[in-house]
Order: structure tokens, then sequence, then C-alpha cells
């Protein structure tokens, strides 16, 4: 029988309301990612930094699917991965790596989020990467950057790499790996990495009728769209769409804020 590990029962009145607010944010998103089926067993990351100079993040607990995550199960580290409280749990070093080096870099990115889905592996394999095919590719294309594959990511060393890669972009297309984005806030990460997977979705979908068959947008539209994009992103990150998921998950798997 498995055993089943459960975070002190008094984690909320450890942290500040903040950190509760971005605890349930966060464990939130885990949950959607688990609804939307784009979880990997249980080794894939989302992470938020907590308020503070220290720059401690939180992230997953290694032995928990998606579905099971709470704000209180939670796992606040370190920029070298140490837990800074008490916690039955161990992480992940390959998010680790990922995470800490975005956080450490970029003030702006205090949501981080990276998955493994078939589409997302995709066309992070195809050497066009995300093509503007669809509005939702066109929305976001100009602000994916790419990083090229180092194998699992758990030498510290890549994180260089991975940051200057990065650059000032939001998303990224981790070669032959996955996805990923950032956000200043929980809410905008996860709008931003739903329309890069749905583009990546549509992608292979397009691509699967054979490339002669494409229709291919008018000269000049994929630059206004994208200009789109970012003028409507945060809106819809923010006070839009992450509201309304929130909603979502209190009707249907409402333990995450436990």
């Amino acid at each position: 029988m498995a055993t089943q590990l459960k975070p002190p029962a008094d984690v909320r009145q450890q942290v500040s309301d903040e950190e509760w607010a971005l605890r349930e944010d966060l464990a939130c998103a885990y949950r959607l990612v688990a609804h939307h089926g784009w979880d990997d067993l249980i080794f894939t990351h989302l992470s938020v930094r907590v308020p503070g100079p220290e720059h401690h993040f939180l992230i997953n607990p290694y032995n928990l699917m998606f579905e099971e995550i709470t704000a209180s199960s939670l796992v606040k580290i370190d920029l070298h991965g140490n837990p800074v409280m008490e916690t039955p749990y161990m992480t992940n070093p390959a998010g680790f790596t990922i995470h800490s080096a975005i956080h450490m870099a970029r003030e702006d990115a205090h949501a981080v989020m990276h998955l493994h889905t078939p589409h997302g592996q995709a066309v992070s394999a195809q050497a066009d990467g995300l093509m503007p095919l669809t509005q939702t590719a066109m929305l976001i294309r100009d602000d994916v950057a790419y990083h090229h594959y180092e194998g699992v990511a758990v030498d510290l060393d890549e994180r260089e790499r991975l940051v200057a890669d990065l650059g000032t972009k939001n998303a990224m297309i981790l070669r032959n790996h996955g996805t990923l984005a950032v956000g200043e806030t929980v809410g905008e990460a996860f709008i931003r990495l739903y329309y890069l997977e749905r583009a990546c979705e549509a992608q292979i979908l397009a691509l699967s009728g054979g490339a002669q068959l494409l229709n291919h947008p008018p000269q000049g539209t994929p630059e206004k769209t994208a200009g789109q994009g970012r003028d409507g992103l945060k809106i819809v990150g923010n006070m839009l769409a992450w509201p309304a998921l929130r909603r979502k998950m209190d009707r249907i798997s409402p333990g995450y804020r436990d």
C-alpha cells in the first residue's frame, strides 16, 4: 500500500497572506495542467517566486501527481535547491535547474511554467519551430525563444545558456524537450503557456494533412497579430481568463486551496 505523505498542518499559519495567495494560485495552476492532460506523470514543474530579497520560490513536491497538489504541499526552496520550511517532500533536480536560472535572472519572471506535452515536444523537434499558421500562433510567436537540448537539465552550467537564450522573451521552446512560459503572475504565465500549447497542437494537426496543403496568412498579418497579442495578453491573463479558471477549479477541484 502506498504511503500518503502529508504536509505540516500549520503551513497557512507560517506564511504571509501574500505567500498564501500565491500558493493557492500555483496549486490551482497544477490542477489545471492535470485537467488539460498536460501533465507528464510527476515530471514537469511550475513555480512562483515568493516576495522578499531571498528569491525563494515555490515548486511541486516531486512525488505527487498534479491533481494532488495543494497550497500547503508546495515546497519553498532557495536558489540552491534547499527547502526553507519543514516538508516531507523532495523536489525535482531538473525543475530546480531550469526554474532557479530564470528566477535569478529575470526580476519580472515571478512565475515559470514548463511542460512536456506530446504536441509541444513535436514542435520542439521540428526545424522550423513554431510556424505562423494560426491566429493563436501569430499572437505569441514573436515572444517565443529557443534553447537547444543539452540532456536532462541537471547541469547547473546550463542555467547561463538557458537565460541567455530566453533573453527578454516570455515563452520558450526547449528543443527536443518541451515548452516554457514566464509571467509577472501565475495567471499571466499560465495563459501564455495555454496559447503556446494550443498553437503547437494546431500546428501538428495542420501538418498532418501535408505541408503542401497549408494556407499561409497574407503578408503582414503575422506582425499585426503579434502586436495585438502583446497588448492583450496581460489583460486576459490577469483580469479575464485567470479569474474564470480559478472559479472553474473551485467548482471541480476545490481541494487545491488546502
